[in-house]
């Protein structure tokens, strides 16, 4: 497992001094924890103290991680969630926890050890037991495990792959400068992990849903997403539901699976503190 690096910590520490409730945010492929920079800003205007840990040996920035993409390889989803768990761990106060995409199949992840006091999954990528496979999730995941040797890879999409996965519900222009803003290379075994983890009963692509300990779980849904439609979203939220913990699913109407980061990322971050305000 990757060592908490000295920001994490300083991140952990300054959390433990503030006496405010944590919240962790967790992001997903093809981005870094910087793109939760206005959420953090926004929480702590809120009466929050944020964190946002990186997935092992993340790059600092955006330029940094294309210049050196295979930094990014061979990151599998236990050893970013058990990353994640270290720096939790650390902390005085139980967080809450808001991931996007694998970043949401991991906080799910979290909330099954009893780690988080209350967990949002926005556009979470999919777990053992979820089984529907739209069209367009296989076609939005088809530039990674269409090849069986980007297992070892890092992989960087194309514009337009972006353009289809990610920014299909913006026009050319925003999306353009989401992709120019936000992208870096990703691990493609994760994908493979949650591809396979139907096949598999000893896959890392699984969540504890039945842990009474839980907590409350919002799953957020973005209507227009192609890379995890509202299908997806819907049948972990059916697994989940059978938790005694409260369970609800929101669907955000002609979003993507960009509105973490695009225009209109207030809306669903005012989403989730608002089940977080109300249910943490």
């Amino acid at each position: 497992m990757a060592e908490i690096t000295n920001p994490e910590q300083q991140q952990v520490d300054r959390a433990n001094a503030s006496g405010l409730k944590p919240v962790v945010f967790v992001h997903g492929l093809w981005l870094l924890s910087s793109s939760w920079d206005r959420w953090r800003e926004l929480y702590e205007e809120n009466g929050y103290i944020t964190l946002a840990p990186t997935w092992p040996d993340d790059p600092e920035s955006v330029e940094e991680a294309r210049r050196d993409p295979d930094v990014f390889a061979k990151k599998m989803v236990k050893e970013v969630t058990d990353h994640y768990l270290e720096a939790i761990g650390r902390l005085t106060v139980k967080p809450a926890v808001v991931g996007h995409s694998f970043g949401g199949l991991i906080a799910q992840r979290i909330a099954g050890t009893g780690a988080s006091a209350v967990t949002v999954a926005i556009d979470p990528a999919p777990f053992r037991g979820v089984l529907p496979l739209p069209a367009s999730a296989l076609k939005s995941a088809a530039p990674v495990i269409a090849n069986p040797a980007n297992a070892r890879r890092a992989v960087s999409l194309t514009f337009e792959e972006f353009r289809f996965g990610w920014a299909n519900a913006l026009d050319e222009v925003e999306a353009r400068q989401m992709f120019d803003t936000f992208h870096v290379p990703a691990s493609g075994v994760p994908l493979f992990q949650a591809a396979a983890a139907n096949l598999n009963p000893f896959t890392e692509a699984k969540v504890d849903t039945k842990n009474p300990a839980r907590g409350p779980l919002l799953i957020i849904s973005g209507e227009k997403d192609h890379s995890v439609p509202w299908t997806m979203a819907n049948a972990s939220y059916k697994r989940q539901k059978r938790n005694p913990a409260h369970t609800a699913i929101t669907e955000i109407p002609d979003r993507g699976h960009s509105l973490t980061i695009d225009h209109g990322w207030r809306e669903v971050a005012q989403t989730a503190l608002d089940f977080i305000n109300e249910f943490g």
